[in-house]
């Protein structure tokens, strides 16, 4: 991962609701949620929900697709992953932690 890819991450979590909103598509897994699951589990208005994955789509953090006429979104892993990578690749100078 890149220095500007992680900086976009990271300001897309560093806000309340989208982290909350990214911790619950974790929690959630691969087959992820419908928008309107998301707003009801975290009580979050649609109008606000939508900005908020719209944020997390562009950080690459979220993944949405169509089921129906629903729009499922889940957490990228890859991208997760990638950045507690960059966050931790110099851990401890090499030294085992």
């Amino acid at each position: 991962m890149q220095t500007p890819h992680a900086l976009a991450a990271l300001a897309a979590l560093a806000q309340e609701s989208r982290l909350a909103i990214f911790r619950l598509l974790v929690q959630t897994g691969p087959e992820g949620l419908a928008a309107s699951k998301i707003a009801e589990r975290l009580a979050i208005a649609p109008s606000s929900l939508s900005f908020h994955l719209k944020e997390l789509s562009h950080a690459q953090l979220v993944t949405a697709r169509q089921e129906g006429r629903f729009i499922i979104y889940a957490a990228r892993m890859d991208s997760m992953n990638a950045l507690v990578g960059f966050l931790t690749d110099n851990c401890c100078g090499g030294a085992p932690c």
